[in-house]
């Protein structure tokens, strides 16, 4: 299922990151303090690799 503007909006920090996953390895990261970043999760060379693709707002939905 993929994420909507209305969810990413209201998502708060908790004591603890967590994830909303959007599809295929995208993720937008909550961290404690607020802060969004989009993540992309992927392999290679069978090995998990993890991309930073930027921080919510500046990279928004549409972009990620």
């Amino acid at each position: 299922m993929s994420l909507t503007a209305i969810q990413i909006k209201e998502a708060k920090p908790s004591d603890k990151d967590y994830k909303l996953s959007d599809a295929e390895g995208m993720y937008l990261l909550v961290k404690s303090n607020g802060n969004k970043y989009w993540r992309l999760d992927y392999r290679f060379a069978g090995k998990r690799k993890t991309y930073a693709m930027g921080v919510y707002p500046q990279v928004s939905l549409k972009a990620g």
